[in-house]
């Protein structure tokens, strides 16, 4: 991989699909601090675009227009370093990395196969069973799941989501077989009424998953690979609130065998950056529920344990190293995630 070995010139930031990851904006204002920029671009007006130095409106990402639109943006204002911070758009423009490449923009982005493997929760539960790490029993259609049901090989209640999305859009839990076939309709409806049929059109006949649910301790995982895909460090936090899908409280935590689990992980796909990890623990096993190849809505948590992947992405993709200390948690931090106003200035 190319990387920036002056680091006397400006560095400028972009960060696609911003949405309302303000936080994460001023993180990487901190990394770069006066050495550069960073510009937040996003489809429609959010937050996130009022708090960085630059803001610009794109096009859907799955217009025509969209990479022409980056490809031009990068250019203008001399992009160092694109990062996305959405699922949907990581395939697009993980397909287009040569095209940002000759124009001296460096994507923190993993490979279209591990891109591929991660935002396709069916390519998730089949990569995990290949590599024989514990994952939920999941079913691609109602009759399987219902025979399931009766090999009794899983039991009510199972739930009903998605097979390409994020946070709680349209998952249900169905207590019985009345409430599966409805909730499997209405997840249907939900899907192609959303953001999500861009990616359920890959496979409609097969774009619900109905998955066994689990009782125990939720955790999350941030999996921190440098941007050549070399592991750095696992950190481990214990969810204690939850809000639309997303964590709203955690703590991190100690746990050697998360630790190995995460370093395994990261041996197999050898993604770039973060990699979000949501984990159970049932029965004594932790099960890996989803993995999301970008920032997840935990970073936060580690970040308010000392961690600071931003400004060792920075220091990578500039040629540098990292110290190990910022990829590094204090064990018993507890943070919550609070809800405040943004005035955005005429």
């Amino acid at each position: 991989m190319e990387m920036r070995t002056n680091v006397k010139e400006k560095f400028n930031i972009l960060l696609t699909s911003a949405g309302r990851r303000s936080y994460l904006v001023r993180y990487f204002k901190e990394a770069v601090g006066k050495d550069g920029l960073v510009h937040a671009a996003n489809s429609e007006e959010s937050p996130a675009l009022f708090v960085a130095d630059r803001s610009v409106l794109t096009p859907l990402i799955y217009d025509k227009e969209y990479i022409p639109f980056l490809l031009n943006y990068c250019r203008e204002n001399q992009i160092s370093l694109l990062i996305s911070l959405f699922d949907i758009d990581l395939p697009i423009l993980a397909a287009h990395r040569k095209a940002f490449s000759d124009i001296g923009v460096l994507l923190a982005i993993s490979e279209e196969e591990t891109v591929r493997i991660c935002n396709d929760k069916w390519e998730t539960y089949q990569f995990l069973c290949r590599n024989h790490l514990p994952s939920p029993k999941t079913y691609l259609s109602l009759e399987e799941a219902e025979m399931a049901i009766e090999r009794g090989e899983v039991s009510w209640p199972l739930m009903v989501k998605p097979r390409w999305g994020m946070g709680s859009l349209s998952i249900f839990q169905a207590d019985d077989k009345e409430e599966l076939r409805v909730f499997y309709r209405k997840a249907l409806a939900k899907i192609h009424s959303s953001y999500l049929h861009y990616e359920a059109c890959q496979d409609e006949g097969a774009c619900i998953l109905i998955q066994e649910r689990l009782n125990g301790e939720e955790y999350g995982m941030d999996v921190i690979n440098d941007l050549n895909g070399n592991y750095c460090n696992t950190i481990v936090k214990r969810k204690v609130g939850m809000r639309s899908g997303e964590t709203d409280s955690a703590v991190t935590e100690e746990n050697s065998e998360l630790e190995k689990l995460g370093k395994t992980v990261s041996g197999l796909l050898s993604h770039r950056g973060n990699l979000d990890v949501d984990v159970f623990l049932s029965g004594g096993v932790y099960y890996i529920l989803e993995m999301n190849a970008r920032f997840g809505g935990g970073y936060p948590f580690s970040h308010a344990a000392g961690v600071d992947l931003p400004r060792a992405m920075v220091a990578w993709a500039r040629g540098l190293k990292a110290a190990p200390d910022w990829l590094k948690a204090r064990p018993g931090v507890r943070a919550m995630k609070d809800i405040q106003m943004l005035v955005p200035e005429k």
